[in-house]
Order: C-alpha cells, then structure tokens, then sequence
C-alpha cells in the first residue's frame, strides 16, 4: 500500500478522547475530553507525572487498549482519517509502517534470539515488499544514520552484544526503516545515562528534520521536552490542562499545576538552604476518586471553593499566544508573575569532623575470560582504582558518573556486601574495609545505611510497614520490648511525615514516593551516621523527588547524618550537595566544591556531563557537547587516561601522553582535584557549559 504523501492537515488529530478502562466493579476513566494536534513535521511534548494518561493515549494512537480498554468518546485521527474506523487489515498496515512506536525499555521490543539485521529488515519487507538486498541497504544506512559504530558488525549481533544505549538506538533504526510519518516516544531514554541520552535526543531531532517525521514525545523531564519539541501539552489525572508552544509554556504559564510542577525541579540557582524546592501538596487523585470540578482543585494555591470545584472546567484560549490554552477558571485573574512565597529558609548544617575517610581503595573481581563456560584464563576487573576522599558529619557529598564508573562497587564495599582488594576505609578511625556485613557489630550496620534507587524492591510485600521498621530495630539492638520498639517507629513515621495509620498498612498500598519514605525511615532506625542514598529519587515523579529530597535534607539537618548522595542528574547534585566526586570507569576524576566542580575549569568528562544534562529553563544557554562512544569495559580499559577515547581536549596533549599514561592527581587548590594532563593555561581557556541568559 502506498503512503497517503500529498495529505496537507495535521498529520495526528485527537479530538475530545475519553478512554476507560473496564473491570469487573467498575469503569475506570483513564484519559477525558483529551485533545491534541501534531502537525507535519512537528514535535509535540507530552508532559505529566506517572498515572496522568501519557501513556494511555500513545495506546489509543497505536488502536492497542488490550482487552479491558476502550475509546467511550472522541477520535484519533491519522492524516485525516478516523482510527477506530479502519479495519484490522488497514491498521496492520499503519502499523509500524506509518506510525512507529519507541518504547522505554529497548529489550522489550528486540527479539533476543535473532540479529539485529535480521530483525530490521522484517520491516520493510513485510510492509513494502521490497528485495532483501534492498532492505538490508537501507537497514545499513539507517543504522549508520543512528551513529552506532560498525554499522557490518552491528547487523550481524545480536541483542544482548550491545550496550543499553546501542539497543536503543537499534529500535529508534528500527522504527525509522520504513520512513514513517508519526514516531511516538515513550520515555525513551529513562534507562539511559545522561550522556547517552544526550547523543540520542539529539540523534531523535536530527532525524525528525531528515525524515520530516512527526513525533509524539512523552516524558515526564521538562528539560528534555524543551530541547527536542517545538510545543507542549501538560497532562494531569487524565486531562490535558496547558497545551501551546514551547515559550509560551514555560515562560507564560497560565496553569497552577504547570507552575507547581517547575517549582518543583532543581534549576539553576536553586539553593537547598535559601531557596528550597516546593513539593507540591497532597497526592495524586486516584482515577475514581477524582474531586469535582478541576482534578487539581485539592491540590491548588487558587483553589476558590464554591468555583473551582462546581462544575467540569473546560480548556480555554488565552488572547495573543500561538494556540496557548489552559484548563483554569482563574487563569486571567491570578498574578503568574508573584514571586514565589518564600518557604522558610533552612540553616545551614554545621559541617563537622570526618566520619568516614577512605584511602586508596581497590576493588578488583576476578572473571573467567570465557564468562559463560568458565575455565580459561582469568580476567581482573578493575572496578574501583585507589578511591580516596573524607566525608564529615552533616555534609553532602554526591558521587557522579555513568553506570559502570564503580559508584556501586564503592557503596557495596562500605556497606560490607563486598571487602575491598586493597586500601582502607576508615569509620571515626576504626578500620572496616574487610568486615563483611555479617561480621559486622549491630552498631556498625545501624551507622551505615543505604536508601536504595527503587523502593518498589526493598520492601517485604507481606509484612506491615510498621512491622518492617519495628524488624530493623530489632536487628540494630534498640528498645528492650515490642512496646518501646512500636514507640520508636511510629516517631520514625513522623520523622518522614507519613501519618501513623500508615504503621498498618501494607506495602501495595503505598505510593512510590511513600514507599521511599519508609525505606528513609528504616535507614535512620539505627541512628545511621552515614546514609549511602542510591539515586534514591530517579525511580519518583518530579513533585515527588522535591519533598523526598527536601526530607532528607530536614533529617539530616536534625541528627547530623553524613549522606553520599550517588546520582547521575546533576541539578539534583548541584542543588543538595556540599561536595562532588566525578567517577569514570573506577577513578575519580574530579573532587570539590560544589561550586568548583560546577565551573570552569573542569576534567574533560565532567564538561560533557554538565552540557548533557537537561535544563528545563529556557533562559539557560548551554555548551553543546556530545560525547562519541560509549564507556569502555571495565574488563578491557583502555591504556593511559580512561577517558581518553572519548575526549574532546586530547589533541591539546603532546606526545600521546593521553594514550600512555594514567593522569596524576593535580591539586588546582582550594582542595579542587582533578586527573588530567591537560595544561594549565589550557585549563584556564575553559568557558562555562551552562550560562544563565542576562534577565
């Protein structure tokens, strides 16, 4: 069937869809009067946090509701024709033909027991009936276009020979072998580092304007929605309540939850101290719990009661923007350019003595050469190379870097999972680097805990969320009866503001951000000293994350905790730490301030981390600075620098040191490090990544 080329309207046209979901007790609406237009060659953004309906609508596009789901009112139109009005044949065709979708998680759609060649090709033969050789041009051209290396050696792997970002970039080819008109992203790159998501948003944008795609992006990072859209629509409880451009969106918001939502994320001059981020309050409405009125009512600064929730609110124009509409009774009578009430500003801890001091700490594995038959020689792993740094009481210190850089390694060796090779890590002086946790004293394991990333994981889902805490203390000797113990933990709930009925609740009936709070508070039972928090908020929405971190900033204030903060979204980083450690592939790379680290000069990995993060600020000019490759094998490391395959600065280094020799640590003073062998007149040449536009 040929592509319908000559069509001149909007490519996607959703006009007032509702879609519930059925079950046996009732009929849950999952998105109402939902409208939105992708026009040719446009990127539209959807944005809102889990549960809002993002999803459900990529759904309804692709006509794929599964048994329980249907469209009760509204349509999908595609190039001007009605979805639901197409026959199975025609929607086969449509299908990853004409409109392609991109998944979160790149395995799910990569079949693991066919090469990748073989399963881009399927596309266009199926679709287009063209030759095999043809195919496979095109599928090498495609994956050239994607900028993966070797494209040959690519078609010929399968699945599971690539990195997590390859096979990304695989099912983006994929989606893109039969040209089509409407790409739909769904959170591609949450599984991704921020570098390789970096290469990949851009990769998306590059191939829009080639192919003149469409897209549909959804996620729920504004700062990437700003980078790769050209408009916008915020989703909230299954409703669209801002939708327009780009500027006009974020910089003339005429929504309560659009305003709330950017107070909540870190941007640049965000301070934990002066100026705390604002969670937003209350909970997310469950789908038949939805309060009258506007579904943000509850939740709402300008709620008016007798107004705001009387009667349906309907999506309204706003004079003079480009099709700038908002869901808000009040849009024209709040003031959106009040400044933000300041919520009371928080002292600054006393930083104190240092609590924990690490060495020159190694960590090797040994590895059969042949991993899945072992025998063979045996392959040293290098996952940590001399670690040193000190942490004093009530300091942040953040640990950055990609996955695979030894952040992990190092956290499992504090906590006793694994001993360390060489090195000491010292604990208010007394040495604990080769006492696994089982030979560890009860006050030693109550001193250092971790917040782990998902809190999906670290709960006993059979066992009460007060039964959970009352087990840790227990575990760590405190309280001499069930009664002083129960005492304990329902003070434990209250330290992170959960309400104490929640002592008998069971896991599933928890919120995320609920979750981790409980898993915050089993971590301070033991009176911890040093809590190791593992990206403890990438797995929770953005409104979420600002009252999770904010609580951990309240504790740490009152009882003094040292936190290694480990993280790869460094404006989380850049607002809560005091301190930053920069990891690539088991060095440490860069160590100090978090104001030094945050401006130039910088290691040359830490400039291409800073410019890969997304800002969702339209006034922030950033350096663009893409790193080629992916990181190396801790197995097989390249010689001299680590970083020195992917480096921008290499050139500026005589002799091909880079390629020989490990840097030194060089003190740029003030206790600022780095391990670089670039000049220092070189160093001195180094502009900011991230500039904030004079206002």
């Amino acid at each position: 069937m040929s592509k319908i080329v000559d069509y001149e309207g909007p490519i996607l046209e959703i006009d007032m869809l509702s879609i519930s979901f059925f079950t046996r007790l009732r009929e849950i609406p999952a998105v109402m009067d939902f409208s939105v237009k992708v026009q040719p060659g446009e990127a539209v953004g959807l944005v809102g946090e889990s549960g809002c309906g993002k999803s459900t609508v990529a759904l309804g596009v692709m006509q794929d509701l599964g048994k329980n789901g249907r469209v009760v009112g509204g349509s999908i139109k595609f190039k001007g024709r009605d979805l639901s009005e197409m026959s199975e044949e025609e929607l086969r065709d449509i299908r990853g033909n004409e409109i392609a979708m991109i998944y979160q998680e790149p395995m799910a759609s990569l079949n693991p027991a066919m090469k990748i060649g073989k399963q881009l090709i399927e596309v266009p033969m199926i679709h287009e009936g063209i030759s095999e050789q043809e195919a496979w041009d095109r599928a090498l051209e495609v994956v050239t276009d994607v900028r993966l290396p070797d494209p040959e050696r690519m078609l010929n792997s399968y699945p599971h020979q690539l990195s997590g970002g390859q096979q990304q970039r695989i099912v983006i080819a994929m989606a893109l072998m039969s040209k089509p008109a409407l790409l739909i992203l769904d959170e591609p790159t949450t599984a991704l580092d921020v570098t390789v998501e970096a290469a990949v948003v851009e990769l998306v944008k590059d191939l829009g304007k080639k192919y003149g795609t469409s897209m549909l992006f959804i996620s729920h990072n504004l700062g990437l929605v700003l980078e790769t859209c050209d408009r916008i629509c915020v989703m909230y409880s299954g409703e669209a309540v801002e939708r327009g451009s780009i500027e006009d969106v974020f910089d003339e918001m005429r929504h309560p939850y659009t305003q709330a939502l950017f107070r909540s994320i870190p941007l640049p001059g965000a301070d934990k101290n002066a100026r705390p981020l604002r969670a937003i309050p209350g909970n997310f409405p469950l789908p038949h719990e939805r309060p009258p009125g506007c579904n943000f009512g509850p939740r709402c600064d300008y709620f008016e009661e007798g107004r705001c929730n009387a009667s349906d609110v309907k999506m309204r124009p706003i004079d003079g923007d480009d099709r700038h509409e908002s869901r808000c009774l009040k849009f024209e009578e709040i003031d959106w350019d009040a400044p933000m009430e300041l919520a009371e500003t928080k002292e600054k801890g006393e930083i104190g003595e240092v609590v924990l001091k690490m060495d020159q700490l190694k960590k090797y594995y040994e590895v059969a050469a042949n991993a899945l038959f072992g025998g063979g020689t045996k392959k040293v792993v290098k996952a940590n190379e001399s670690l040193s740094f000190e942490a004093r009481e009530s300091e942040t210190l953040a640990i950055v870097g990609e996955s695979g850089c030894g952040k992990s390694t190092f956290a499992k060796v504090l906590m006793g999972l694994e001993t360390a090779t060489d090195g000491q890590i010292l604990l208010d002086g007394r040495n604990i680097e080769g006492i696994p946790i089982e030979s560890r004293d009860a006050k030693t394991v109550g001193e250092v805990q971790m917040v782990f990333q998902n809190p999906f994981d670290t709960l006993n889902p059979s066992m009460t969320v007060g039964r959970q805490i009352m087990r840790a203390l227990e575990i760590f000797g405190i309280g001499n009866s069930d009664g002083e113990r129960r005492t304990r933990m329902l003070e434990l709930l209250d330290l992170v503001k959960l309400p104490r009925a929640f002592a008998d609740r069971m896991p599933r009936q928890l919120s995320g951000g609920q979750k981790q709070r409980v898993g915050i508070a089993r971590a301070f039972a033991g009176d911890a000293r040093i809590v190791v928090a593992d990206e403890p908020v990438s797995a929770l929405d953005v409104s979420v994350q600002a009252a999770v971190t904010d609580l951990l900033m309240e504790i740490q204030r009152e009882h003094k905790t040292t936190l290694l903060f480990i993280s790869h979204d460094l404006s989380i980083v850049r607002y809560l730490s005091d301190r930053v450690m920069v990891m690539y592939l088991g060095h440490v790379v860069e160590l100090g301030t978090t104001d030094q680290v945050f401006s130039p000069p910088y290691h040359p990995y830490t400039e291409a981390l800073l410019s890969a993060v997304p800002i969702a600020d339209t006034s922030v000019q950033k350096q663009h600075i893409v790193l080629d490759g992916d990181i190396p094998s801790a197995m097989n490391p390249p010689p001299g620098c680590p970083f020195q395959t992917r480096c921008r600065w290499k050139s500026e280094v005589p002799g091909g040191l880079c390629e020989k020799e490990v840097p030194p640590v060089r003190q740029l003073g003030d206790n600022h490090q780095i391990k670089c062998h670039l000049a220092d007149d070189i160093l001195a040449r180094m502009e900011a990544v991230i500039k904030i536009a004079a206002e």
